[in-house]
């Protein structure tokens, strides 16, 4: 298997040597962990759950991931108040993403900041799905004070992990093992976490850093061969909660059509999760075609109201397939969610959006529309 997988990567890239020795690793380190859950586990520990609803959080106050968990400007308060909201709307999930540095940086710190905010989210009936490695946006993530937002740029401070210096080393690939063991390790039996998501959207790559080049011309390729590897690193403390990376572009109508990343996301994955931000018909045409893995199914990022997605035509039809539904972003804040993809090409700076894109409130509560509130508490039967 190894041999054959250093053959095919030989003839593509002139970086082969390293990536296939970073598949030569993961094969064997894949049969020599526990492998991913049986259908049958998978679909019992879904049906112990209720149908899940949330978000993917991060606190108004904080402008990406490092800033939400280092000490200086972790806020458990901010927490508390925003998770009240959620659960006056019946959310009972969120999806929250962790970083490497942040383990490096106070291993005990961050295990104790996870753990207070595990009990201001058990305090509020709302069990996380932690992310540990995300492929999205700035390539060169730095510890401390973050910068301010860039007026009128959606999601203009958000940051890789791991960055591209790590990623392109793979002597560095053991500190990346240490983190996902040390804090997977140490919430592997807690039943306060719902899922860890091993990988957000790995085949993402398109951002440039803060030195204007673009990102490891290798990095899909890099990726790949990774990815398994940390699966295997996150069974390898055997966790009582399920694995999952959503699969998010792509022909998702057989194994066998997939791109190469998708499938190994499908491959590795006790439960099945994915990202649409389409229209509603395309949503649950997406959702046929991932029945097919008989596994249960989490839409991990959804609602982009000016691209077609909306609470209004979205949910319902989660609901009916009973698949998982967590949108992108609570509260309008930091990471400037609420504007478009398009202000990455034209700030938002003298003119506002029509609607806004993301989040669901305001920075004191209020919800963007009282109807999308109404359609929450409905669907979820909240009082």
């Amino acid at each position: 298997m190894a041999k054959t997988c250093c053959m095919d990567l030989g003839r593509r890239h002139r970086d082969s040597l390293l990536i296939c020795a970073l598949l030569v690793a993961s094969c064997g380190v894949l049969h020599a962990q526990e492998t991913k859950w049986p259908e049958e586990k998978a679909n019992q520990w879904y049906q112990q759950q209720p149908w899940l609803v949330g978000a993917n959080f991060v606190p108004s106050d904080a402008i990406n991931e490092l800033e939400m968990w280092q000490a200086d400007t972790f806020d458990p308060g901010e927490i508390d108040r925003e998770f009240g909201w959620a659960e006056g709307l019946g959310m009972n999930t969120m999806r929250v993403f962790l970083h490497n540095l942040l383990w490096e940086q106070d291993a005990a710190g961050f295990q104790h900041r996870v753990d207070q905010f595990l009990a201001i989210a058990s305090k509020h009936h709302i069990r996380p799905m932690f992310v540990l490695f995300d492929s999205c946006w700035e390539p060169d993530p730095k510890l401390g004070p973050q910068h301010p937002p860039i007026p009128g740029v959606h999601n203009s401070g958000w940051v890789q992990a791991p960055g591209r210096a790590m990623l392109a080393d793979a002597k560095q690939y053991p500190r990346l093992k240490a983190y996902v063991v040390g804090v997977v390790g140490a919430f592997a039996n807690d039943p306060r976490i719902l899922a860890w998501d091993v990988w957000n959207e790995p085949d993402n790559g398109s951002a440039a850093g803060a030195d204007g080049k673009v990102e490891l011309q290798n990095k899909r390729e890099l990726v790949l061969a990774l990815l398994p590897q940390a699966f295997a690193w996150a069974r390898s403390v055997h966790p009582m909660q399920p694995l999952t990376s959503g699969v998010f572009e792509g022909d998702w109508s057989s194994l066998d059509k997939m791109p190469p990343m998708a499938r190994e996301q499908i491959e590795q994955s006790d439960v099945i999760s994915f990202h649409n931000y389409d229209w509603p018909e395309v949503f649950e045409s997406k959702i046929q075609e991932l029945q097919q893995f008989r596994r249960p199914l989490i839409c991990t990022e959804y609602m982009a109201r000016g691209a077609g997605s909306t609470f209004d035509t979205v949910l319902p039809v989660a609901k009916k397939y009973h698949v998982g539904a967590i949108n992108w972003g609570l509260v309008k804040g930091r990471t400037q969610t609420y504007l478009p993809w398009d202000s990455w090409q034209r700030p938002y700076v003298l003119t506002k959006p029509t609607v806004w894109f993301h989040d669901v409130f305001y920075e004191d509560g209020t919800p963007y529309r009282q109807r999308e509130a109404a359609i929450f508490r409905e669907l979820t039967g909240k009082q």
